[in-house]
Order: C-alpha cells, then sequence, then structure tokens
C-alpha cells in the first residue's frame, strides 16, 4: 500500500468514528417504553474496531514519515513540519497586512476633518509580496509531499 493510500484510508477512518460517535450519542437515551433508534452499544463497539485500525494506520503512517527521506530537507516529517510552519507564517503575514490595509474595517475613512486619521504601521505592498512569496513555497512543498506520498510504500 502506497503512504497516499494510508493518508486516504486515514481520513476515512477518522470521519467514520465521528459518524458513529454521533449516532451513539443520539441512541444512548431513550424514553421508557420506547426502543432506541440503534443499538448504542453496539455503534459502540465497532467505533472502536475503527478506532484500534485507525491507531494502526497512523503509527505506520507516522513511522513511514520519519523514515523516509525527501532529499536535502530531511525526512518526509521534516517537510512537514516546513509546511506546518509555511502555513502558520502566511496567515500571521496575511493578518498583518490585513490588519495594516484596514480590510474589514467598518468607517476605515474619516467622515469629518476633525476625525483622526488612521494610518498603517506596516509596508502593506511589501507583507502582500512576502505573502505571495510563502503561498509559492506552500504550493512548491504541497507538491514534494504529494509526489512522496505516491512514491513511497507503507511500513509496517
Amino acid at each position: 500500500m502506497k503512504l497516499a493510500e494510508a493518508l486516504a484510508e486515514r481520513a476515512e477512518a477518522t470521519r467514520r468514528v465521528e459518524q458513529l460517535r454521533a449516532r451513539v450519542v443520539s441512541s444512548a437515551r431513550h424514553q421508557e417504553g420506547e426502543t432506541p433508534a440503534e443499538d448504542a452499544a453496539q455503534l459502540l463497539a465497532e467505533a472502536g474496531e475503527v478506532m484500534d485500525t485507525l491507531e494502526t494506520l497512523i503509527r505506520r503512517i507516522n513511522r513511514t514519515n520519519a523514515s523516509v527521506e525527501v532529499g536535502p530537507d530531511g525526512t518526509l516529517t521534516d517537510v512537514l513540519a516546513r509546511r506546518d510552519v509555511l502555513r502558520l507564517r502566511h496567515s500571521v503575514v496575511t493578518a498583518a497586512a490585513d490588519a495594516a490595509a484596514g480590510t474589514g474595517e467598518r468607517g476605515y475613512g474619516r467622515q469629518l476633518r476633525s476625525e483622526l486619521m488612521m494610518l498603517s504601521a506596516l509596508p502593506v505592498a511589501e507583507l502582500r509580496a512576502q505573502a505571495d512569496v510563502l503561498a509559492r513555497e506552500i504550493r512548491e512543498v504541497d507538491v514534494r509531499i504529494q509526489r512522496t506520498n505516491w512514491e513511497v510504500d507503507l511500513l509496517d
């Protein structure tokens, strides 16, 4: 099985656990004399089985990520960490540019000459350019990750 297939399986198992959780919660109590729509104990047992499978998948995925080298950037785990930080950095830079530009503020401009004028404390154009560079880096890292996911076999 390729790593990408395992990742898809992990996502499906996670969705399945969430669906089962919701069904257990809705069937956990019922009125006296009524029968619940589903057997909550059976659903709970099924959720346990799916979670056991999910744990095994997560362990194998993590083991694979930690051992697969992705060139000079280190292991796949290192590249995933890089992508996470790039996304966070992009988010901060974009938020700073939006705040400096007054995006989302109602009444940003002055209504009367006697009102104080709001000034930007940050260079918006430079921040937007920096955000564009970060977005490109994120895309490039994502491509390397996806390529690796389809090339690498999942470890036991």
